[in-house]
């Protein structure tokens, strides 16, 4: 059973161009990649619109330097909360610890929601961490473009 069509995949690509991640939860992905290296990390990226508000970094159920799954009950958990704080899972994200930041064969297999963003974190070059985002379907993979943004800051007197 094909979940998605070609057509709507591109509705998809369309709509979805970009995830706006603010540099602390940036530096926070790359960290959890690099304390879960040589394994692959995942986590969760939830907020509204866009714009990510929070990251839950979750704990590689395979224990692998291949391929990654979320238990149920830490999904559960990340759910309740972004339900609980009005927020939208926007993105999955994972590590790939020795390889490019490219969806793998495994990825595509593996996709458990097709209509969102997946992250991979690339530590091929552990001192220079590369991050991209794609929309990953059966059909086709396409590029999202990533922002990285500052936090805003209340400023008071």
């Amino acid at each position: 059973m094909q979940l998605l069509s070609a057509n709507w995949a591109q509705v998809i690509h369309e709509e979805m161009r970009m995830i706006r991640i603010p540099k602390s939860i940036y530096r926070d992905m790359i960290a959890h990649a690099r304390q879960a290296w040589p394994l692959e990390c995942c986590g969760i990226l939830a907020g509204k619109d866009s714009l990510v508000q929070k990251a839950f970094a979750l704990q590689n159920a395979e224990r692998s330097p291949v391929r990654f799954s979320i238990a149920p009950q830490d999904q559960l958990i990340a759910f309740e909360e972004m339900e609980k704080e009005s927020m939208e899972m926007l993105a999955i994200y994972h590590s790939h610890p020795q390889t490019i930041p490219f969806p793998s064969e495994t990825d595509v297999e593996m996709t458990a929601y097709p209509v969102l963003t997946s992250v991979i974190i690339s530590l091929k070059e552990i001192d220079n961490p590369v991050m991209k985002a794609f929309q990953i379907d059966k059909e086709a993979i396409y590029l999202q473009e990533i922002e990285i943004v500052e936090e805003k800051r209340d400023v008071t007197e």
